[in-house]
């Protein structure tokens, strides 16, 4: 659903979707497991400035790798989210460092008359993600030994002794 300007300069447009995992590309070790639902509000809140507030609430069951054994770690991102957009022309083009203003930092920039939902939703998801994804909480993790996952067998290895070359350093 891509959003305009013109459209808004008109009305409010509200939006409830169901997408379908596939319609929105995430990053390889990240995928979607069922229908990402969302509600919520397109509105211009600028005239002069053409900026753009998207604000609702959206739901989907997500899945990457474990971050200790690499099986797969189901979630799901549920919350409301609330993104401003200004046109791209906005956006200062400087070599130099340029400190932003309180508000500047939580704006985003569109190009052409308008900006695409799905790109939104998208955006939002990948803010969501927890930053430690597990299978489980109590997740054993893969031997660093032979690389076997610790919660399927239990291999029995030792792990190598430090090198006793750093032990100096850790006692500073």
């Amino acid at each position: 659903m891509f959003i305009t300007v013109k459209e808004l300069e008109l009305q409010d447009l509200g939006f409830s979707v169901a997408l379908k995992p596939g319609e929105i590309e995430f990053f390889d070790r990240l995928r979607q497991r069922g229908d990402l639902v969302a509600q919520g509000v397109a509105e211009l809140r600028s005239d002069v400035l053409e900026e753009i507030r998207v604000h609702g609430h959206l739901h989907v069951p997500m899945e990457s790798d474990c971050d200790r054994c690499l099986e797969p770690a189901a979630f799901e991102v549920d919350g409301d989210f609330d993104f401003c957009y200004r046109p791209a022309r906005f956006a200062r083009p400087s070599k130099d460092e340029v400190e932003l203003g309180e508000g500047e930092s939580e704006i985003a920039f569109y190009e052409g008359s308008g900006l695409e939902l799905n790109d939104v939703l998208r955006e939002y998801v990948l803010l969501s993600v927890p930053m430690r994804k597990l299978c489980r909480p109590d997740c054993k993790g893969i031997c660093p030994v032979c690389g076997q996952n610790r919660n399927a067998i239990t291999c029995g290895c030792q792990e190598k002794p430090a090198d006793d070359r750093w032990a100096a350093l850790k006692r500073i």
